[in-house]
């Protein structure tokens, strides 16, 4: 398990070396980002106090995880976000009875960030996990120490920020943004430079030069 583990790693970070070299050659001039989004040059200074444990004295900076209480779409529908994001993403899906169609038991998805036909089970919970596109801890660092608890708890859940996954894909990854980590499948590389260019724009979060020239190099090969 650790080698595979090792060996997913590498592939990551043979993903983002990929991406720069297209940077260099296939695509030599990085584009100019959109005016809308923040690029600063380095890593903006280290900001104290992200504490997202929710346990009694812990800081609970984003709120309790998967919140329903958020003005984002799906909040409000009673269903927690994760079981909102399963409802949404997985096929063929089971529920338990008498909870309105909210938890699943059961279902089958393609895993976007590796491009393998998954099958979930409620009992294997802790298989199948839901990835934040843009970092929580991230954000902190970039902007969002400076919001409120409501604006961070929307964060959080708001499904736009989020990706179904497996748990190693997920744990590749990490609290890593696209400068450091990219998917397996390209498909999934597409998907997630979108989502976090797309999350830094709306939520007027600071990108980092790096970054964005991985996006940029990115996005020069996918679709549309």
């Amino acid at each position: 398990m650790a080698t595979r583990t090792r060996v997913k790693r590498l592939l990551s970070v043979l993903a983002v070396a990929l991406a720069l070299v297209v940077a260099l050659t296939v695509w030599p001039r990085v584009a100019t980002p959109p005016a809308e989004v923040i690029v600063v040059d380095t890593e903006p200074a280290f900001v104290p106090g992200y504490e997202r444990g929710c346990s009694p004295g812990q800081g609970c900076v984003f709120g309790p995880a998967w919140s329903d209480d958020v003005t984002v779409r799906l909040g409000h529908n009673g269903c927690d976000t994760r079981n909102d994001l399963l409802n949404e993403t997985l096929t063929n899906r089971t529920h338990r009875a008498n909870t309105r169609g909210c938890v699943v038991l059961s279902g089958d998805f393609l895993d976007p960030y590796t491009g393998q036909r998954i099958h979930f089970e409620k009992s294997q919970a802790r298989l199948v996990q839901i990835d934040h596109v843009f970092p929580l801890a991230v954000a902190w660092q970039r902007g969002a120490s400076t919001w409120t608890l409501d604006e961070r708890r929307d964060f959080a859940n708001d499904p736009d920020n989020l990706v179904v996954t497996t748990a190693p894909a997920n744990q590749s990854k990490g609290g890593r943004t696209p400068a450091s980590w990219l998917p397996e499948a390209e498909a999934g590389r597409c998907l997630l430079t979108t989502r976090f260019l797309d999350v830094a724009r709306s939520y007027r979060l600071t990108i980092t030069r790096a970054e964005w020239a991985v996006v940029d190099a990115v996005q020069a090969g996918c679709p549309g």
